[in-house]
């Protein structure tokens, strides 16, 4: 990722055709290239590497819009592979800087200055580079230390054009697939440009860093930069400098002698105060968004996605993180129910058994992406029948605690997200604040403590456990025949040998008439394609041969 060569997308809205055939072009390669994995039966990790590395390299020169897919798809380890959740996650800080004399241009354009009339000192060399701009350090003629961030030349017009390609798209898959109409996927698209679009405001930005600290004002260990107003607008952005350990650096931390445990509490306690006491919270908070002073403080840095929580749905949140921690699997759909992120259904069994499986595998002990594996065609089968409808604040919230829950646990594999919350708890448990959400606080936290004590002894909690996944259907008995297995195996083998004796013998005679008919190139292209099918019509049948062979042996 160090020698990506300079982006050249911020000259894309010049050719909007040519920008369309280049993103459906990535689209179509990468769908073949899935296939021909699959067919071939090469999907090992590395070739998953390889194939995620490549995809990197095309977001990075898709741009922004891309960028920022492929950030959120990289939090997301339940839904693709690993290779390419851990290729995703480069997209963070790893994004190319453009040019500095680019940058000083746009600002002396944007504050209608020379840029040493407006700083004593300008580092033309960037601090960072992401998908949407980049900061330069800089300080002021009255002697603070300050950040400029410069947003990236040609953001809104790219924007406005990636809108029109990826409603296409949208609109094609609407119309060839049933089963994603049911995601409402325009609802979806429409939200997460108009997501994109509040980013690119620096003005936007900057207000919420400023309630942002009003709401930390009381809490010294959480620090957020001070925003210099008349160096800023829509495309400037100018902070007080902080500067500071990232967040996951459990190594940096400790030869600091900064305890990692007491940065992961300060870390919950900050997010459950941002989620269930202020409504307001920082919807992305990946390492490249948060450090930690020399001191142990966690400095938070990037204001441009901060999402609100409505008052009415704030107690039901609450309720909602003592239903987790106290494994209240029907407390916890019915207060998704009521949020509105899951949808009433006549049989809400597969639902529960869903919450029931992560409130067990997950809660207290590090995430194993492959206990999913468990739950797939159980999910596949729900997710057909009712699909979850997600409001914009809940995948927010989704996202930032998964986050969040990553970045502990790169700190301490072993952290219990309890024992993490306990300082925020016990805050409001001593709280004198008699208002209705502190109120609902106080009697959840009362209920907890009330659920620790009365909890059962160990082969109590067996029983219950064997009783709801009895009721939830989880424990099955699969009978298996190798007998048959190896019959269908064979069928499977037969069935794909055919198909490829068909496609050879369709390209074969089709390739003749072409070349008959003078059309030579085309006539070459389909003997390629020919070959290619006799290719793997051999591999199969010289398969099928020894399968057969086998049998007969057993």
């Amino acid at each position: 990722m160090t020698n990506i060569r300079e982006l050249s997308w911020h000259n894309a809205a010049a050719s909007p055709f040519t920008r369309q055939v280049k993103t459906f072009s990535v689209a179509f390669k990468l769908l073949f290239s899935l296939w021909l994995d699959d067919l071939l039966g090469n999907n090992s990790a590395l070739q998953k590497k390889r194939r995620a590395r490549w995809l990197v390299r095309r977001m990075l020169e898709l741009g922004p819009t891309f960028i920022k897919i492929g950030q959120a798809l990289s939090t997301r380890a339940d839904l693709i592979p690993l290779e390419y959740v851990r290729e995703f996650s480069q997209l963070q800080d790893n994004v190319p800087p453009f040019a500095s004399e680019k940058a000083v241009a746009a600002i002396e354009k944007e504050l209608g200055k020379s840029i040493y009339t407006l700083f004593r000192d300008f580092e033309t060399i960037p601090l960072a580079a992401a998908s949407l701009g980049q900061v330069h350090r800089a300080r002021l003629h009255t002697g603070e230390e300050v950040v400029v961030k410069v947003q990236r030349l040609g953001l809104e017009k790219l924007f406005n054009l990636d809108f029109a390609i990826l409603h296409r798209l949208v609109r094609i898959i609407n119309h060839f697939s049933k089963t994603m109409r049911k995601y409402n996927l325009e609802m979806i698209y429409q939200e997460f440009f108009e997501l994109l679009f509040q980013e690119i405001d620096y003005i936007n930005e900057g207000k919420n860093a400023e309630r942002f600290r009003e709401n930390f004002q009381k809490y010294h260990q959480v620090k957020a930069p001070q925003v210099y107003w008349q160096y800023t607008t829509r495309k400037i952005l100018t902070l007080e400098y902080l500067p500071g350990i990232k967040i996951d650096d459990r190594q940096s931390l400790e030869a600091n002698r900064i305890d990692p445990d007491a940065v992961i509490k300060l870390g919950i306690t900050c997010y459950l105060k941002q989620l269930l006491e202020d409504g307001f919270f920082q919807s992305d908070p990946h390492p490249g968004n948060m450090a930690v002073s020399g001191n142990g403080e966690i400095i938070f840095y990037d204001f441009g996605t901060m999402a609100e929580i409505k008052a009415i749905a704030q107690d039901q949140m609450v309720k909602t993180f003592f239903a987790v921690l106290k494994k209240d699997t029907n407390e916890v759909v019915e207060t998704l129910m009521y949020m509105g992120l899951i949808e009433p259904a006549a049989d809400m069994t597969p639902i529960k058994k869903m919450v029931s499986f992560l409130l067990r595998e997950f809660s207290d002990k590090p995430i194993d992406v492959k206990a999913f594996e468990h739950l797939t065609d159980e999910l596949y089968v729900m997710f057909e029948q009712q699909p979850f409808r997600l409001p914009p604040q809940m995948t927010f919230i989704i996202k930032s605690l998964t986050t969040l829950d990553g970045i502990a646990r790169a700190l301490d594999p072993q952290y219990n997200l309890l024992a993490a919350a306990q300082p925020f708890l016990k805050s409001i448990a001593l709280s004198q604040n008699k208002t209705n959400l502190l109120a609902t606080f106080a009697r959840q936290t009362k209920d907890l403590v009330k659920h620790k004590l009365n909890q059962p002894s160990r082969t109590e909690l067996s029983i219950q456990r064997l009783e709801s996944r009895l009721e939830l259907g989880e424990l099955q008995i699969r009978v298996r025949s190798l007998e048959s297995d190896r019959t269908l195996k064979l069928i499977q083998l037969g069935i794909k040998s055919l198909i490829f004796t068909c496609l050879t013998g369709f390209t074969l005679l089709s390739g003749t008439m072409l070349f008959l008919g003078s059309h030579k190139i085309l006539a070459f292209i389909m003997f390629g394609l020919s070959g290619f099918w006799f290719f793997l019509l051999m591999k199969y049948l010289m398969n099928l041969a020894f399968q057969e062979k086998m049998q007969k042996r057993l």
